[in-house]
């Protein structure tokens, strides 16, 4: 696993770099397509959705994200608390508006990670990575996904058995298309003319996009976490639709009718492109979109020893025995 020191770095305009996609002229595999073979790491600050606190702000001028960024510096030294996934971006700017003095635990108990463990940040303008909608916000959930989290919540307060537990808890995925970012967020892509395989650091879940020309999708009732990907080429863009998948295979709360569609397109020599829209009508009221800088990386992905590691699974349920066992001597 990663064990980094949270250095805080700014990206190179990626706005700037988005408008001279046009020009740049990517490397070829020998089939003639652009070349997205290698290792790829999503360590981008800026969250899946706008926080609320600048709710009228789609970016922020370049004195404001400096200001961040050096805020972030401050408070991840590693030797404070880590701050996961989207937990990064908003604590940094509750520290810049004033509403917080300083950076406390998560969650204000003992055993937390340290900040070692996070990966490097890269900063730019966008205060969300959605789009669309352009409040920068996920659309609202249907009557029947607000039940399904509130049963995938109350699932999580379970200990009966193994199963009660969620799927990143027992290592099985961390869900597809995976947005985390800052830990365990690499990717390795492997280029073929008749398939392109995208390996996640996370689990290792390896996705097997088919580039078979006329390739349908299976049957309806055939079903996976990763779901079903097949793949063409728009120009130099890779477009990856899939469906198929398993419900709850993605947020832990989406359903059997879930339909992504990926545009991965290489913007510079360091940035490939990642677009992604969700539809699924069971779970939001409307489509929606948001697009991930994965910026190149030189490093390999190295083992996700998840499983082979996995004392918490053990240790949890045993904990539940005997706080069982606890409340019946106590009666």
């Amino acid at each position: 696993m990663r064990r980094r020191i949270c250095l805080i770095i700014t990206a190179t305009a990626l706005a700037a770099a988005a408008l001279a996609q046009g020009q740049y002229k990517a490397p070829r595999m020998p089939d003639g397509h652009p070349d997205f073979q290698g290792f790829w790491e999503n360590n981008i600050a800026t969250p899946l959705q706008r926080p609320h606190e600048i709710a009228d702000r789609p970016t922020l001028t370049n004195a404001e994200v400096e200001k961040m960024r050096q805020k972030a510096k401050e408070m991840f030294t590693g030797k404070d608390d880590a701050v996961f996934f989207d937990g990064f971006y908003p604590a940094v700017l509750d520290n810049v508006l004033g509403l917080k003095s300083g950076f406390k635990s998560a969650d204000g108990e003992t055993g937390d990670y340290g900040s070692e463990w996070n990966d490097t940040r890269v900063w730019e303008n966008r205060t969300s990575l959605i789009y669309d909608p352009p409040d920068g916000r996920e659309p609202a959930l249907t009557p029947q996904a607000m039940a399904a989290r509130a049963e995938a919540r109350q699932s999580a307060q379970r200990f009966a058995s193994v199963k009660d537990r969620p799927l990143g808890e027992r290592c099985i995925t961390y869900g597809s298309p995976q947005l985390t970012a800052g830990y365990q967020s690499y990717y390795q892509v492997v280029e073929t003319p008749g398939a392109v395989v995208i390996m996640l650091e996370m689990f290792h879940d390896a996705r097997i996009v088919r580039m078979n020309a006329g390739a349908r999708h299976p049957p309806k009732n055939v079903q996976g976490w990763l779901g079903d990907s097949i793949g063409h080429w728009e120009g130099d863009t890779l477009v990856v639709d899939t469906t198929n998948y398993r419900p709850r295979a993605f947020q832990s709360v989406s359903s059997e009718n879930l339909h992504i569609i990926e545009r991965f397109t290489r913007q510079d020599a360091n940035t490939l492109r990642y677009d992604i829209t969700v539809n699924d009508p069971k779970t939001w009221v409307r489509p929606w979109s948001l697009m991930v800088p994965l910026q190149r990386s030189t490093k390999p992905v190295y083992e996700y020893a998840c499983h082979e590691g996995n004392y918490a699974e053990a240790a949890i349920l045993a904990g539940a025995r005997a706080e069982e066992a606890q409340k019946l001597t106590s009666k």
